[in-house]
């Protein structure tokens, strides 16, 4: 147990990991009080009334951590980033343009990052209808 305190009082001592550490903590926080901000329009005493969804929507609330069923503003979660870096790792296998950008170092990262970012944002528009669909017909 004592090495154990140990660690953690060394784990703070070092600066950058107590801002790391600090800053996870920030975004884990954020993220959980955005998940119980309800979506406008969508009426919480009925999606508490009709309970737990099944099948997809259940899955996707489970992955979500409950936000899925509370109509939240956070919702789809990080589902949306993961199929952006997917497609992004399709093109970089397809595509010469993205195969170069990958051979290229660490400013052909940060550019596929950046690709990847704005790639989320494009999947995030095009799954919120469906995931505001979902919740009209899941709970109705």
């Amino acid at each position: 147990m004592r090495n154990l305190i140990q660690t953690i009082k060394n784990i703070f001592a070092i600066e950058d990991l107590r801002f790391r550490i600090f800053y996870t903590l920030t975004f884990v926080l954020i993220y959980r009080l955005g998940s119980y901000v309800m979506l406008p329009g969508v009426d919480a005493n009925a999606l508490q009334s009709k309970g737990e969804a099944e099948g997809l929507a259940g899955l996707i609330n489970m992955f979500a951590g409950g936000a899925f069923s509370r109509a939240s503003i956070f919702a789809l979660g990080i589902m949306p980033y993961i199929s952006a870096s997917i497609v992004m790792q399709l093109l970089s296998m397809a595509f010469p343009y993205f195969q170069r950008m990958q051979k290229e170092g660490d400013s052909g990262r940060r550019k596929i990052n950046q690709y990847t970012r704005f790639l989320t944002v494009l999947i995030t528009v095009m799954q919120a209808p469906g995931y505001l669909s979902t919740q009209l017909t899941s709970y109705a």
